[in-house]
């Protein structure tokens, strides 16, 4: 989505397409009956909305992400960090761990992906 944001029903109608796309569109309205109870119309309503969001594309009735879910979380999780970090992830880090101690697991986790990105 140009604005980087997904609300909880469009995430879980996203993780439909990640999960079986490409598909074709008669496919993921059955797919969200079954999954989210949608009607058709629904269906096809947030699918045009997630494809005028630039997320998902709808080519000759066959619906596929334009960029993976990793990539889509990755770019909003970049875009939050800027809007309300100023861009900084230490800063964000900080705020986190204060209301929620890292383990030390997840310290370690951290510490290779730095060592990683060092390398």
């Amino acid at each position: 989505m140009r604005d980087g944001k997904l609300g909880a029903v469009e995430s879980r109608f996203a993780d439909i397409v990640w999960r079986e796309g490409p598909l074709p569109s008669s496919r993921l309205a059955t797919l969200a009956e079954e999954e989210l109870g949608w009607k058709k119309s629904t269906t096809y309503t947030v699918l045009k909305r997630l494809c005028e969001g630039g997320l998902l594309q709808n080519e000759k009735g066959t619906v596929s992400a334009r960029m993976s879910r990793e990539e889509f979380y990755a770019a909003r999780s970049e875009q939050f960090v800027e809007e309300t970090f100023d861009g900084s992830l230490p800063a964000f880090l900080a705020a986190f761990s204060t209301r929620k101690k890292l383990s030390d697991r997840e310290i370690d986790q951290l510490q290779a992906l730095i060592d990683e990105m060092r390398g």
